[in-house]
């Protein structure tokens, strides 16, 4: 049984366990596109976490972008401060995770090896949003999206033309870098979250 607890794919073990699910059916068509963006792009692609929903989610978390030194999976349990908020929020809030699907705005590593992490410029917003709507394709129980951080809320309007009248909120971004900003940043995430979730039940 997997360790249900944060960052838990920074143990190796754990780490190898996970890429042996990676042959799940619920993950073969976000992956397809995944392989597809790499492809264009010529950069990687983090890989969905199989222990989500994939193409079954009902929810559909969109943060901003890869960080420069990744375990090759888009996942709340990276080895990372801010994946352990979004374990902790997501908890909180009893999001199952068979329900969600963690992606990203930007869904290539933008960063140079050994790079610090920045922020995706403007072009490579540019060149992401056609990405969107095959995500959105993929998604046939898709009921609701999160958007959390600035980046991530640039696709609000292609997201109402793609699926009209889907419920898509916004929150902050949970890197520690905001949510230790104000407490008001961490209650407007908990909001957020726990707004998705009535949409869930």
């Amino acid at each position: 049984m997997m360790p249900d607890r944060p960052k838990t794919l920074g143990e190796s073990a754990n780490l190898a366990a996970r890429r042996a699910l990676l042959a799940g059916a619920h993950l073969a068509p976000i992956r397809a596109l995944a392989r597809r963006i790499a492809g264009e792009r010529d950069a990687p692609v983090p890989e969905p976490d199989p222990l989500d929903g994939g193409a079954d989610a009902r929810l559909l978390l969109l943060l901003e972008t890869p960080g420069p030194r990744g375990t090759g999976f888009v996942s709340r349990d990276n080895p990372t401060s801010t994946a352990a908020n979004l374990f902790r929020f997501l908890s909180q809030a009893g999001i199952a995770r068979a329900d969600t699907l963690i992606w990203n705005a930007v869904p290539w590593v933008i960063h140079a090896p050994d790079a610090l992490n920045r922020a995706p410029r403007r072009a490579e917003i540019a060149a992401a949003s056609p990405y969107l709507e095959p995500l959105i394709a993929c998604l046939p129980r898709l009921a609701v999206v999160v958007l959390a951080g600035r980046v991530a809320g640039l696709s609000q309007p292609a997201l109402a033309n793609l699926r009209p009248g889907l419920p898509v909120i916004a929150v902050p971004h949970p890197s520690p870098t905001y949510v230790c900003t104000s407490p008001d940043v961490a209650l407007r995430i908990r909001d957020g979250f726990a707004e998705a979730a009535a949409l869930l039940t």
